[in-house]
């Protein structure tokens, strides 16, 4: 049975991800915490995320649980997962980050705490996304400078971060297997009169409505034809699955930074 801590318990996929740990035979709540002002800290974490009773109170840090649990799991802000992994590495807590919108800097520290615990870091725990990335890295190879690259991602309507980072991710992708520099070649707007489209771009576009969960589309376009490789995520449920999934496999791994493309033999 692993122990996990679930950081950002009351947010939208701190509840999925408790929830979910509740059913599961494998896991066990040891310790869930919010930001000190939020309202449901004090409150019973399973009443919270909407699965009843589980003995385990929301509290004001990570501190108050830190020695409770195997594994930390963070889906919340770049600073906050910056000062959660400052205090997991002392108690050797390993991590699962899900947290988007990490600048190079922040992932330079995560990568620097790393060398204490064992850490999962990736952008999108779907494991459809993570096959998709392998697939678009051998589609870009294939297809090469003949076809046009764009990513389309669309999201809710509250989501902080722009272009997703999964989309990031993707784009990276395409860069490196075609031989470009995502710093150059990415065109994040397109407005005006902007003139022919250049062979070395890479579009990142980003679209956020309503309720959307997320969704993640790369076009490959050549003259007399395009493909096409869609991600639809319905729910949150596979992101919180895929986070228990890297929770289970990284408490059993050496020191070091991991992706979800690790957890899933699929490097």
């Amino acid at each position: 049975m692993v122990k996990i801590i679930v950081a950002g318990a009351a947010g939208r996929m701190g509840k999925r991800i408790i929830n979910l740990i509740q059913q599961d035979q494998e896991t066990e709540l040891a310790g869930a915490f919010e930001h000190p002002k939020h309202p449901l800290v004090g409150e019973d974490a399973g009443v919270a995320a909407g699965t009843g009773f589980s003995g385990i109170k929301i509290t004001s840090s990570l501190e108050e649980v830190v020695k409770k649990g195997q594994v930390l799991i963070d889906f919340t802000l770049p600073q906050a997962t910056l000062a959660n992994i400052c205090q997991a590495a002392p108690h050797g807590l390993s991590m699962v980050i899900g947290t988007t919108g990490l600048t190079a800097d922040n992932i330079k520290e995560i990568k620097n705490f790393s060398k204490s615990i064992s850490c999962v870091l990736a952008p999108n725990m779907s494991v459809g996304v993570n096959v998709m990335f392998k697939i678009v890295k051998e589609m870009a190879h294939l297809l090469g400078q003949n076809y046009d690259m764009e990513i389309m991602e669309v999201h809710h309507r509250l989501k902080q971060d722009a272009p997703s980072g999964t989309a990031i991710r993707l784009a990276q992708i395409i860069a490196d297997a075609t031989g470009r520099n995502l710093d150059k070649s990415g065109v994040y707007c397109r407005k005006g009169i902007i003139g022919e489209r250049t062979r070395d771009e890479i579009g990142i576009q980003t679209m956020r409505a309503g309720d959307i969960t997320g969704e993640h589309t790369v076009m490959f376009g050549g003259t007399g034809e395009r493909l096409e490789l869609i991600h639809r995520a319905h729910n949150r449920d596979n992101f919180a699955r895929g986070a228990i999934r890297a929770a289970l496999w990284v408490v059993k791994q050496p020191k070091g930074l991991y992706d979800m493309q690790d957890v899933l033999g699929i490097k």
